[in-house]
């Protein structure tokens, strides 16, 4: 099995389970029918695969390959043991993807293409994948970037990757987990609650939980909030100058939202 298509299966895999467990165990009902947002949602993640592909045709994986090939990077430079130089490089790509996601939070420009994934008027797994495509351009461009300057292995950029799509998955999935399993698990992952608490239409919850998997990162830098104003059940999701229309999910409006005062 070669890289490419064990991390398709395991990304189908993980979607199919969530999407079966949205089915049955919903958390809220979406103001929109799941064929309108899920075409909007699914074809802007074909198109933004298409740019990360053309962007970096080797893929940030094939990056690792080079760096560690030429020497490139700090973990090619100083003598660690495969395990804990990937172990390392799994928790900075992950620091960084915090950072990363706070950033786009921040500055206005960059909130211009991050706010086409807020806008989503309901959320579930499909919203994980909800990404402009220049959103995704400059993040794969960053994680490039990244690689080269810490030289990570490939082993722990396609560990990172497989994480990171599989928490997407997780976190902005339309579930609620047992009380007395979510409380103890929000101590390490962001949890469905946690994670519905940024996609609240109240900004100054809007502008936490940065994490994509792990708690901790915004404990440690004062970003974390375990409750929103309302309820998981009442919460207001979305931004209030993107209600629920049918034209407000389409693809050509989400291409478009960025650049719409």
């Amino acid at each position: 099995m070669t890289d490419a298509s064990f991390r398709l299966s395991i990304f189908f895999t993980i979607l199919l389970v969530m999407l079966v467990l949205e089915s049955c165990f919903p958390a809220r009902k979406s103001k929109l029918t799941k064929p309108v947002r899920w075409l909007g949602n699914f074809s802007l993640l074909i198109l933004s695969s298409i740019v990360a592909r053309l962007l970096i045709p080797i893929g940030v994986a094939g990056i690792a390959l080079y760096a560690s090939t030429e020497g490139i990077g700090l973990f090619n430079i100083i003598n660690l043991p495969t395990w804990l130089s990937i172990t390392f490089s799994v928790l900075l790509l992950d620091l960084m993807i915090y950072w990363q996601h706070r950033i786009f939070h921040l500055v206005p420009m960059l909130w211009r293409f991050h706010k086409v994934h807020h806008a989503d008027s309901h959320i579930d797994a499909s919203t994980g994948l909800r990404f402009h495509p220049v959103e995704i351009a400059l993040s794969i461009i960053l994680k490039a970037l990244a690689v080269l300057i810490l030289g990570v292995p490939a082993t722990a950029v396609i560990i990172f990757e497989v994480a990171l799509n599989g928490f997407a998955l997780f976190n902005h999935a339309n579930i609620r987990l047992p009380r007395w399993l979510e409380l103890p698990l929000r101590t390490i992952l962001i949890t469905q609650v946690l994670h519905r608490i940024p996609h609240s239409q109240v900004v100054n919850e809007t502008n936490s939980n940065y994490g994509f998997s792990v708690s901790w990162w915004d404990r440690m830098f004062g970003s974390y909030k375990s409750q929103a104003q309302k309820s998981d059940e009442d919460l207001d999701i979305g931004l209030k100058e993107w209600p629920a229309k049918n034209s407000n999910a389409s693809l050509l409006m989400l291409l478009i939202m960025p650049f719409k005062k």
